[in-house]
């Protein structure tokens, strides 16, 4: 007995060594994950700058920096430390809101179907049959609608997010390039 309890003893104390160990070699890892630099950056963006007056490797990287510097400040856009745009984020967000905005719209569509139909149905002699059935068809109307709504939201919102990105891009990339023009680079 007491050598399964020392046994069970020493098991867990190895455990909890091996899961410090554990611990301290990951902290003590250094990270995978680099951030682009920034010529890899330029060249992610289409933006390559050739050299047209000779300027050495060492001025061009100072000159990419430097013009790279003048962009962000211009733009207030950095690539670098954007985060990147999720579309199916941004749509799944906007239809989360556009349901939660529409909620209710099934039974909006039920209690018009029902005075519609009891309308019709009163014409026809039966009233309640005919609030019935336009409930139902009410029903499913304003479902249908309320999916719709939802829809073109989630659209509309990733169709906005991309379009924001690529517009901060964009003036990112021309002020870059600007830059890097009146330094004496071609662009290509």
């Amino acid at each position: 007995m007491r050598i399964m309890r020392s046994a069970s003893i020493a098991t867990l104390l190895l455990g909890v060594v091996a899961g410090v160990v554990s611990a301290q070699t990951a902290a003590t890892m250094p990270a995978t994950h680099h951030a682009p630099s920034i010529e890899t950056m330029y060249k992610q963006m289409g933006l390559v700058a050739h050299a047209a007056k000779g300027q050495t490797v060492d001025q061009q990287k100072i000159d990419g920096r430097e013009c790279f510097e003048t962009a962000k400040s211009q733009t207030g856009f950095d690539p670098l430390s954007a985060a990147s745009v999720d579309p199916a984020a941004a749509a799944a967000a906007a239809e989360k809101q556009a349901a939660s905005a529409t909620q209710g719209q099934a039974v909006v569509g039920a209690a018009k179907g029902t005075a519609a139909g009891a309308l019709i149905g009163g014409a026809a002699g039966d009233a309640g049959k005919g609030a019935a059935i336009g409930a139902a068809t009410g029903a499913v109307v304003g479902r249908s609608r309320k999916k719709k709504a939802e829809k073109q939201a989630a659209s509309q919102a990733a169709n906005a997010a991309v379009g924001a990105s690529s517009q901060q891009l964009g003036a990112f990339k021309k002020a870059a390039g600007s830059c890097l023009q009146s330094r004496g680079y071609t662009l290509g």
